[in-house]
């Protein structure tokens, strides 16, 4: 069983997610990238240097907004000082059925804008909110980023941008795009399941960085 650190930090209705994240499988393939991760963090955060992840798919419209704000999300549940952000090599907009996705498993959010609106996410009143927009991933709200870790969460961003330009380590965590089943039957089951295979995967890497 994983010891979640601070879970009482967490809307309620997020808190009660948690056993289900929990319980979700991962196999051991997914592990062995996962594990790399998890070694970057503890190594960074054991020199006492900062931690920049910058989650990247092709559109930065669906998984790399997802796996941002559970990153963040979890790394405080864990106690993890980082700071999360995603991107993508197009600008296009966060998706509205993965804004839905979140709300229906417990985040508040604010929309402003019409054209690629800004979202803000918010898991806890003890924590800032994750700025949500389309953006490529050297274009970040706070301007330039530090060196960060590029995780890459499609296959296509990963197999078509042989470079990051700006990070110092890159790791493979590909994830199947629910658009396909945009306009299905299957459409808010498939977000709902991407979501929470991604929140099971954070919840694995930041319940593993050893306490510093």
């Amino acid at each position: 069983v994983v010891r979640m650190k601070n879970t009482k930090l967490l809307f309620p209705a997020l808190q009660d997610q948690l056993f289900t994240i929990e319980s979700i499988d991962i196999p051991d393939d997914r592990k062995g990238a996962l594990d790399e991760l998890v070694q970057y963090v503890s190594e960074k955060r054991d020199r006492k240097e900062s931690i920049h992840l910058n989650f990247i798919c092709t559109h930065n419209s669906r998984r790399s907004q997802l796996a941002q704000i559970w990153a963040q999300c979890m790394a405080a549940i864990y106690d993890v000082a980082v700071q999360c952000y995603s991107g993508g090599v197009e600008v296009t907009e966060f998706n509205s059925r993965a804004v839905e996705a979140l709300q229906s498993q417990g985040f508040e959010v604010i929309r402003e804008g019409i054209n690629n609106p800004h979202y803000y996410v918010c898991f806890s009143n003890d924590h800032p909110s994750v700025k949500c927009y389309s953006k490529v991933f050297d274009d970040q709200p706070d301007g330039a980023l530090p060196a960060f870790a590029a995780i890459m969460t499609c296959a296509h961003a990963d197999e078509n941008c042989p470079v990051i330009v700006g990070a110092e380590k890159r790791f493979p965590v590909r994830y199947n795009d629910p658009k396909l089943f945009d306009g299905t039957d299957q459409e808010s089951e498939k977000y709902t399941e991407r979501s929470l295979q991604i929140a099971s995967e954070m919840m694995y890497v930041f319940s593993k960085i050893k306490n510093g």
